[in-house]
């Protein structure tokens, strides 16, 4: 499961980039690289990045996530 969310994660990562560089100078990397929006390759990590979305969706749902504690610190005696 971890190699799973660490998968998902790399690609989301990857998308939120793609998506950046397409509002900032209207360039789709993703596309450049695999030879256009409606290229097989393209279609692929396009619909691996929707599909990590999804996968990420679940532990916000099933209450699975780690809860994160703000404001704490180790203390060494």
């Amino acid at each position: 499961m971890k190699l799973l969310n660490v998968v998902t994660l790399v690609l989301l990562i990857v998308g939120g980039l793609n998506w950046g560089l397409v509002g900032l100078f209207q360039f789709d990397l993703v596309a450049a690289l695999f030879g256009g929006q409606d290229a097989t390759l393209s279609r692929i990590v396009y619909t691996l990045v929707g599909l990590s979305a999804l996968w990420q969706l679940v532990p916000l749902f099933t209450n699975q996530h780690t809860p994160v504690r703000h404001g704490e610190h180790a203390r060494h005696h």
